[in-house]
């Protein structure tokens, strides 16, 4: 009697434990994927904080904001001081990012800071490709033209600079977060805190990345039923 008893119950543990494993090897990551296929379609867009952004093209015809993921900072007058920035933005923004098509950088600097601005981009370039850095030179009037444009709550120094960078998407609008757990409204990131470029800026711009490479697979889908 206990030996059928014990051959029972040891047949009925190994048929849930077959059970589990056939849940956790097949309807576990089906329930996963599920989960996060929802996420991406429900929350998968970084919001629009500001639109129609005042585009570069008004004052060099050879840049514009306007079909491409642009992030656009502004380097002001003191560029050497702003190295830095730089050199912050291109190892953990840029490099992850420039092979994307139509993404790029563009950087309003001040006239007369020329010479600075490209030796800056040469030696970026030594550290990746940089033809997706872009230099934008500008009067002060025009530069402050630009920054008004985004609407934020921010401002330039003295020197048209700011260690805020911005993401303006295809459409020429501005983006960013509208609920940041640290300031409610976010237009722009510190590119002088390495933590902020990693733990906000780099998700965000692969947010706004999958946006459009999801809106591109739905377009083709339908266009080739």
């Amino acid at each position: 009697m206990y030996d059928r008893l014990f051959l029972f119950l040891h047949t009925e543990i190994s048929a849930v434990k077959k059970t589990f494993v056939l849940v956790v090897l097949f309807i576990f990551p089906l329930v996963a994927y599920l989960f996060f296929a929802s996420g991406v379609n429900n929350f998968g867009r970084l919001p629009v904080l500001q639109e129609n952004i005042t585009d570069v093209a008004f004052i060099d015809q050879a840049h514009t904001l306007r079909g491409k993921i642009t992030i656009l900072g502004f380097l002001g007058r003191e560029i050497e001081q702003q190295k830095g920035i730089a050199f912050n933005l291109n190892q953990k923004i840029y490099k992850r990012f420039y092979e994307f098509k139509d993404f790029q950088f563009v950087m309003l600097v001040p006239e007369g800071k020329q010479e600075q601005a490209l030796a800056i981009k040469e030696e970026l370039g030594q550290l990746a490709d940089n033809q997706n850095w872009n230099f934008v030179f500008a009067e002060d009037e025009a530069i402050q033209t630009v920054f008004n444009s985004l609407g934020t709550n921010l401002e330039l120094d003295n020197a048209l600079g700011s260690p805020y960078v911005f993401i303006v998407d295809k459409e020429g609008n501005l983006r960013g977060r509208n609920d940041d757990e640290d300031e409610g409204i976010k237009y722009g990131y510190n590119a002088t805190s390495v933590a902020e470029l990693n733990n906000k800026m780099e998700d965000d711009v692969k947010i706004i990345l999958a946006e459009y490479r999801l809106a591109l697979k739905k377009n083709n889908a339908q266009r080739s039923k």
